[in-house]
Order: C-alpha cells, then sequence, then structure tokens
C-alpha cells in the first residue's frame, strides 16, 4: 500500500500549528513542493527552504501564526480526495471556502493550482484539500 503524501503534509502542518511549533520538517517531492508553494504564496507559510540529510530531501517550511482577539488562530486543513475516493470537480463547481477566505488545492491538468487560479484558467481537476 502507498502513502498519501498529502495527508502526511497536512497533518504535519496541523500537528505543529496546534502544538504552536515555529517550523515544520516535509519529505521532498515534487507534489509536496507544489503544494508548499502554494501554501507560501497564499501566506499560510512564511518561508520555506530545502535540507538534505543522508541522502534524503526535506522541505523545512516556517508557519505563519496569526491571532485573534481571544488568543490565536487554528489553521483547519480538510482533506477532500483520498486514495480510496477520488472527488473531481469541474471550474464551474470548484467549492468557495468561507466565500473566498480560505483556499481549495486542486491537481490539474496543469499542475497544482489554488481554486483562483483554476478558475481564472478555465480548467477543473481533483480536490486535494480545504485550508482556512
Amino acid at each position: 500500500m502507498g502513502r498519501d503524501t498529502i495527508a502526511d503534509i497536512l497533518t504535519s502542518i496541523r500537528n505543529a500549528d496546534m502544538d504552536k511549533k515555529g517550523t515544520v520538517r516535509i519529505a521532498s517531492t515534487n507534489m509536496t513542493e507544489s503544494v508548499v508553494k502554494r501554501l507560501r504564496r497564499e501566506g499560510f507559510i512564511e518561508n520555506v527552504r530545502k535540507h538534505r540529510e543522508n541522502n534524503k530531501s526535506f522541505l523545512v517550511s516556517t508557519l505563519r501564526h496569526r491571532r485573534n482577539r481571544k488568543g490565536t488562530y487554528r489553521l483547519i486543513l480538510k482533506r477532500i480526495s483520498r486514495p480510496g475516493l477520488r472527488i473531481y470537480s469541474n471550474y464551474q463547481r470548484i467549492p468557495r471556502i468561507l466565500g473566498g477566505m480560505g483556499i481549495v488545492i486542486l491537481s490539474t491538468s496543469r499542475g497544482i493550482m489554488t481554486d483562483r487560479e483554476a478558475r481564472l484558467e478555465g480548467i477543473g481537476g481533483e480536490v486535494l484539500c480545504y485550508i482556512w
């Protein structure tokens, strides 16, 4: 059985955020690099750097912690499409998370994209996760 790399990324980020850690280490693959790049562009991650250790590459990401009036703001990451149940959407039916405040990450024929990018290009794909 293969590993679900997207779920591993989301779980690592969620656990680091809940524990209020500043950095998280993620195994580096093309898929993980694309997803982390999108998260950085959208402002959920502050900084990303590649680290090599014992012939294995890792992405070391610095999380951005936001505060609200009651304390800290929790990052919510939800895996949608999984290996046992793939969820696809055309560009007209890509969900809007919190009226556009959150993002949807999609795997399209042109690579990993956010919901805004996919709508602008007019392409759909596999809905990987929701983040808000």
